[in-house]
């Protein structure tokens, strides 16, 4: 009775947090607030979605998983990574990926406000309306294109490392909502790693009588999610130097962007 009530003692009564939760920000936010300003006004965009179409399941050997090997929600980076565009001064991101929500709560609005004040009642302003659509989306996801190892052992004493390589793809096209053309488009690919390591000793003593063994091991596994966000912001990094090229905008030229170029 005294075990079970030191026992119970001992158990914690109310969660502890190990690691205080941080804001995750975009692995390449420095690349995208760097972008030269734009010439002009911002360009209104609207994201609808940015969707897994990969359709690969996370790989379990015991069991069948039905969850996905990517994120889901891939169009709250992509809209954070216009947003973040040239310190914010590239793109006006309207919502579209909650349009039926933004309808229903304009609807109420409406609905409210003539209840109480009649049809003389304040009209809600117009939403805006973009002229350039984002679509794209995750469309490759492939596991183990590289795999391998190494280890050695000498008097008992052994370690060993493995690694795997998986590659995310995405696409990103910009359509013109007047003629349905696509403006530009992209590809990017992101590599994903994990690596293990471990370490062995298995020793004699006392003639041999008494043995002793030790083990030690460490695994490191990229974050797919980091992953997939770092190749959406360098798929939206190469759609803006591509409009750039091809005169769909231009960079407000500074005498830092001159040098950069002579460079």
């Amino acid at each position: 009775m005294s075990l079970l009530a030191g026992g119970c003692a001992s158990v914690p009564r109310s969660p502890r947090i190990l690691e205080m939760p941080r804001v995750q920000e975009s692995p390449l936010q420095k690349q995208l607030n760097a972008l030269p300003p734009i010439e002009g006004n911002k360009i209104t965009i609207a994201v609808y979605s940015f969707a897994d179409k990969t359709g690969q399941r996370k790989t379990v050997d015991a069991y069948a998983s039905f969850s996905s090997a990517v994120t889901q929600g891939a169009d709250s980076w992509l809209i954070d990574s216009f947003r973040l565009a040239g310190s914010g001064k590239w793109f006006q991101v309207v919502e579209r990926a909650s349009l039926d929500n933004l309808i229903k709560e304009r609807q109420l609005i409406a609905q409210t406000r003539e209840s109480f004040f009649g049809k003389d009642a304040e009209k809600l302003s117009p939403l805006l309306f973009a002229g350039i659509i984002a679509e794209g989306g995750i469309i490759g996801y492939d596991t183990n294109i590289l795999t391998g190892g190494a280890g050695a052992s000498l008097l008992g004493i052994s370690g060993s490392t493995q690694y795997r390589k998986d590659v995310v793809t995405v696409s990103l096209r910009l359509i013109s909502v007047q003629t349905g053309e696509v403006l530009v488009s992209t590809a990017v690919t992101k590599t994903i790693t994990s690596v293990a390591l471990s370490g062995n000793l298995f020793k004699f003593y006392e003639h041999g009588v008494t043995p002793a063994e030790s083990e030690l091991g460490l695994t490191a596994n990229e974050p797919n999610t980091i992953a997939v966000r770092s190749a959406i912001d360098q798929a939206v990094i190469d759609i803006i130097h591509q409009g750039a090229k091809t005169g769909l905008w231009k960079f407000v030229v500074t005498d830092n962007n001159q040098q950069k170029q002579a460079k």
